[in-house]
């Protein structure tokens, strides 16, 4: 048995023990899940029986928006995330899919298989959602059904062009076309062809669609509509106009259901490895009954999101379990008292939480589950949260300041106890945003060592909505949201840090070049837009009047080369010179300071990568190479999807946290060392000729390390308007793909959290990560078997 309890729309399957369907149910949502699965149940159930045979489940899988609710009101086997739902079905029925297409009532997903798996998904926006249902209420409203749209629309012989994304915006469209004199035929054409647009140009932003594959499979009850579907078929036909190739394009055969046959294939796979049905059945499904509690007695406390959450009491039948189901987040209100009262018998579901604190109402039961996170995350490192710790903590260098001369009364000890004094006095704030998360303990060990004592060195605070808005608005250009962040994170220094307790500098260099391990690559340096921002934000705090001045901060963004260590010492030297009365032996010591704190931040991130890699070759577990850049580390930025990923049980690497070791490098490496197609370990130029960004190069040489390593995978972070990684894009992919090693993508990512997409982007990752570590370690077992049974042999010969 397969349901996918989709947005508008509820669908069910049976599949008999050859995998094909018996009987699917299709119905429009009536507003509630459960009530629309015990429909669903009822129908399939009459359709077997009123033929006069028995109906026995042998399993149950669910999938879509109400899976969770779905698995623990009704004891179903698995719950599948959508795209490896629709992915199962399509690969059930066609062969070498390259593009899945699914238009449901409300969300577009695009999946991009290669080698059978999804190796990037696409899903629409709250901005682009509601397509297949715009489709169907339009009818609606202009009078006709909704199964004879595509007849209507056929009809028509010209037809108006809509615009196509944002729904609300083709609603007035139709209310002008209207008024124009356009007939319902007509309009209902126009809404039908510029579907399409939505899908490929709104959501996909993929105007070369030969660059995809060749064979489509269409899917989701919005393909019922043969308009819908021919307008996309001469869509993607007309893409492949002089591109050498044709496309082939085929509807699933059970369109409308596609989804629910996924979850009905995984249900039977796990059964068949034989594991009990947790299904309650089908007189105890059609007898179930809840009530759900919305207000604020429901409303969660555990943290500041305060979300308000939904209590689902549910009964079955006589008022007992089921046995066998999991009861997922179910509250312990029998135990203790409840803000709302549970009935006897009864179990207690909560959704509408955005963390799993939120999953219960006692604060033990919060501590217990935090307690399992804590644990799951502790024994399992992440790099990238390590990082960011490392780079704005505390290095405690020795002081290299000149000493006061004690014999000498000369105007130079005085000068030097002045100077001492006024640098014990000095406060300097640091904004928490791009090369900083590279160059902070440099910085920071270089004013330490010269007598800044630690805690006037003061950062912004860590990146949160909150910062974001408060500062924002002083933005008078649209980069990149890293980018973007650097006005917020200065305001806070401004507004928030400096209403303390006052700052005397606002540090923000510019840095142009990093000093770089890659010997081979022809230039290191970083983003011209990192570059650059720190005269940006000069500019918009003093654009109207000098709001530095006004609160008695100096601004100080010097051009800084830190590749080349003499002419970066002399900048300093040159920056710093009058500010901290440095004399030139000062600046040297200080400068062997914060390299010394880049190396200790290197070094440990390499000795705890190192040993995690052992440990996952030890134990054939999986580990995930982050594709992405330093200020990455920014939970502002990533979103925390890699801290999600991590709660999975996956460790996280980072490129500067890759071992540069020989004996690490050799085996993944040597080869091609050996054979002259690359100079060192590090040579990224046999895929990649114009080695002028430093964390472009290492992004690609990660790709490489994790494409040769047989325990990583690689999981791409990108932003919104990032010019040098839209360059490296295709190169990463064929790099990481070549050896068949899983890929997987989270691109333009910008200050909005797609909450909904991100976590089925998660779970699609956990199933086929889950899947191949089950591949590895089968191939290391037939390995040993094979070792096993040759190597007597081999022992006499």
């Amino acid at each position: 048995l397969g349901l996918d309890g989709g947005s508008t729309s509820t669908k069910g399957v049976l599949l008999d023990e050859n995998h094909e369907v018996l009987v699917k149910a299709y119905q429009l949502s009536k507003g509630n899940p459960i009530h629309d699965t015990q429909d669903i149940l009822g129908q399939l159930r009459a359709a077997v029986e009123g033929q006069g045979a028995e109906l026995r489940i042998d399993g149950m899988g669910v999938t879509g928006y109400a899976k969770d609710i779905l698995k623990d009101v009704f004891g179903a086997d698995v719950a599948i995330v959508e795209t490896v739902a629709h992915t199962a079905s399509a690969l059930q029925l066609y062969d070498d899919v390259d593009v899945i297409c699914d238009v449901g009532g409300q969300d577009i997903k695009i999946m991009l298989l290669r080698d059978g798996q999804v190796k990037d998904f696409k899903l629409n926006t709250q901005c682009s959602a509601g397509n297949g249902y715009f489709l169907q209420s339009t009818a609606q409203h202009l009078g006709v059904p909704v199964e004879e749209y595509a007849d209507v629309a056929f009809g028509a012989e010209t037809m108006p062009l809509f615009g196509y994304g944002c729904a609300v915006f083709m609603q007035s469209d139709i209310v002008g076309f209207q008024r124009q004199g356009w007939t319902p035929s007509q309009i209902m054409a126009g809404l039908a062809a510029v579907l399409p647009k939505n899908i490929w140009l709104y959501v996909a932003q993929v105007p070369n669609m030969a660059r995809l594959g060749r064979r489509f499979v269409l899917q989701g009850g919005t393909q019922r509509n043969l308009a819908a579907v021919k307008s996309q078929v001469d869509f993607i036909r007309e893409r492949f106009v002089g591109k050498g190739a044709e496309p082939e394009i085929v509807v699933h055969r059970h369109c409308g259901e596609s989804g629910a046959i996924g979850a009905a294939l995984e249900a039977a796979r796990v059964r068949e490895h034989g594991a009990p049905s947790g299904f309650i059945g089908l007189d105890a499904a059609a007898a179930v009954t809840f009530t759900s509690t919305t207000d604020e007695r429901t409303r969660c406390h555990f943290c500041k999101n305060e979300c308000l959450r939904t209590f689902i009491d549910v009964q079955i039948g006589n008022g007992s379990r089921a046995e066998g189901v999991e009861p997922g987040a179910e509250v312990a209100a029998e135990r203790r008292a409840s803000t709302v009262p549970l009935a006897p018998g009864a179990r207690r579901l909560i959704v509408g939480n955005s963390c799993e604190k939120g999953l219960v109402e006692d604060v033990d039961d919060m501590r217990a589950i935090k307690a399992r996170v804590d644990a799951a995350v502790k024994g399992t490192p992440n790099l990238l949260s390590l990082a960011a710790r490392e780079a704005f903590g505390r290095f405690s260098p020795p002081v290299v300041a000149d000493p006061p001369d004690p014999w000498a009364w000369t105007r130079s000890r005085r000068r030097r106890a002045r100077n001492a004094a006024a640098r014990a006095e000095l406060r300097v704030g640091i904004p928490r945003v791009l090369a900083m998360y590279t160059a902070a303990p440099f910085f920071r060990s270089y004013f330490e060592s010269l007598g800044i004592p630690s805690q006037n060195i003061v950062y912004s605070d860590v990146t949160s909505p909150r910062l974001y808005k408060e500062g924002a608005k002083r933005g008078a250009i649209d980069p990149c949201f890293p980018s973007k962040l650097a006005i917020p994170h200065v305001h806070n220094l401004m507004y928030r840090k400096h209403e303390r307790r006052p700052l005397d500098i606002i540090f923000f260099p510019m840095i142009d070049c990093v000093p770089s391990e890659m010997p081979s690559a022809i230039g290191h340096r970083i983003c011209p837009t990192i570059t650059a921002t720190p005269e940006a934000v000069r500019a918009a705090f003093t654009k109207e009047t000098d709001l530095f001045e006004r609160k008695g901060i100096r601004f100080m963004n010097p051009f800084l080369n830190m590749s080349q260590p003499d002419l970066f010492e002399r900048q300093m030297y040159h920056a710093f010179e009058d500010v901290l009365g440095l004399s030139v032996g000062e600046n040297q010591r200080a400068m062997a300071a914060g390299m010394e704190a880049l190396d200790t931040v290197a070094e440990h991130l390499r000795d705890v990568a190192r040993a995690e890699l052992s440990r996952l070759e030890r134990e054939g577990r999986i580990g995930i190479v982050l594709l992405g850049r330093p200020y990455h580390a920014d939970r502002g930025i990533n979103h925390q999807i890699l801290e999600e990923l991590q709660k999975l049980g996956y460790p996280i690497f980072i490129p500067a946290s890759l071992p540069l070791d020989a004996e690490t490098l050799e085996p993944l490496f040597g080869d091609e060392l050996g054979a002259g197609t690359i100079r060192d370990y590090l040579d990224i130029d046999d895929v990649w000729k114009h080695t002028y960004s430093e964390n472009s190069n290492w992004k690609l040489w990660a790709a490489k390390f994790a494409a040769r390593h047989p325990n990583l995978v690689a999981v791409e972070l990108n932003n919104f308007r990032c010019g040098h990684d839209a360059a490296i894009f295709a190169v990463i992919e064929g790099i990481v793909e070549a050896s068949g090693t899983p890929f997987f993508a989270f691109r333009d990512l910008d200050e909005n959290k797609p909450s909904g997409s991100i976590k089925i982007r998660i779970e699609t990752i956990h199933h086929f990560l889950t899947r191949h570590r089950e591949a590895i370690r089968a191939e290391a077992e037939v390995a040993q078997q094979i070792d096993r049974a040759w190597h007597p042999g081999m022992i006499e010969a």
